[in-house]
C-alpha cells in the first residue's frame, strides 16, 4: 500500500499538526479520527485494513488528520466554554484552509474531497462539509452527533453555532445557495441504534428532517437495535457505504 506522512506547523492551532496518507489516487476522502484521537487512529483500529482493497485499486486516497479535541470538545482541560468554542474555531480554519488545499495539490483525481469520521470524527466530518460544500464532495458521517451544545451542557456562542450543524443547516433560509449545492452532494449521516447511540440517533434524525424540509435528499440511515456505538460495526458500516463515492 502507498503510505507517506507529513507534518508542518500550523499558525492557525499554534502547534504542529500530522497527516497520515494511504493510497497513490481516487476520491480524496478526509479522515477524522474519534474523539480525542489523531491522525493513526484509524490505521490502529483496522479502519485502514478494512477498506484496503479500495486503496491500493484506486479507488480512495485517505489524508488522515490530527485533532484537537482535548482543547475544545472534551473539556480535559477544564477551560472557559468561549475558549474551548474558539479553539474548534481555529481548528476548522487549519482544515479549510490549510489541510484542504494540501489535499488537492496532492491529489491527482480532481474531484472534492469527501469528509469522513466515525463518532466526533463523524461530526467533524459533517460540520466541514455542510459549512463550505463549494469545498466537499460529501460526507460519509458514522455515529455523529449534530447538536454541539450536547457537548457543551446546552451553552452556546457564535462560534459554537458555527460549529452545530442542527443550528446552522436548520437556520438556513430556502434561498441559500447552499441547499443547491447540498442536492448535488453526497451527504451520508449513519447511526446504529444499539448501545451509546442515543445522542447520535436523536440528532441524525433531527438532521434528516432538517434535510426534508429544505428539498435535500441527503442519506440518513438507521441501522439496528443491535447495532452499537463501535468499531466492529463501524468496519461493517465503511465497506457499504464509501463505494458510493467513488
Amino acid at each position: 500500500m502507498d503510505y507517506r506522512e507529513t507534518t508542518w506547523y500550523s499558525d492557525r492551532v499554534n502547534r504542529h499538526m500530522n497527516i497520515k496518507i494511504y493510497g497513490w489516487g481516487g476520491t480524496p476522502i478526509l479522515v477524522f479520527p474519534c474523539q480525542d484521537s489523531m491522525s493513526n487512529n484509524f490505521a490502529d483500529f483496522g479502519m485502514i485494513d478494512t477498506i484496503s482493497d479500495f486503496i491500493n485499486n484506486g479507488n480512495v486516497q485517505l489524508f488522515c488528520v490530527d485533532t484537537i479535541d482535548t482543547e475544545s470538545w472534551s473539556d480535559v482541560n477544564n477551560w472557559d466554554k468561549c475558549h474551548r468554542s474558539w479553539r474548534q474555531e481555529c481548528y476548522y480554519n487549519y482544515i479549510i484552509e490549510e489541510v484542504v488545499p494540501f489535499i488537492m495539490n496532492n491529489n491527482n483525481s480532481g474531484w472534492l474531497p469527501v469528509a469522513l469520521g466515525c463518532s466526533l470524527g463523524a461530526t467533524h466530518a459533517a460540520i466541514v462539509a455542510l459549512r463550505r460544500p463549494d469545498l466537499f464532495g460529501g460526507c460519509l458521517a458514522m455515529s455523529g452527533a449534530y447538536d454541539a451544545k450536547y457537548f457543551f451542557d446546552g451553552w452556546m456562542d457564535e462560534n459554537l453555532y458555527k460549529n452545530s450543524p442542527v443550528n446552522f443547516v436548520g437556520d438556513l433560509p430556502w434561498d441559500h445557495w447552499y441547499l443547491d449545492l447540498y442536492r448535488q452532494r453526497n451527504i451520508m449521516l449513519i447511526v446504529g441504534q444499539g448501545a451509546w447511540e442515543d445522542e447520535g440517533r436523536r440528532t441524525t434524525a433531527i438532521m434528516r428532517d432538517i434535510f426534508a424540509a429544505k428539498g435535500v435528499n441527503a442519506t440518513c440511515d438507521f441501522w439496528g437495535y443491535d447495532v452499537d456505538h463501535d468499531w466492529p460495526w463501524w468496519k461493517v458500516q465503511i465497506r457499504y457505504y464509501l463505494p458510493r463515492v467513488f
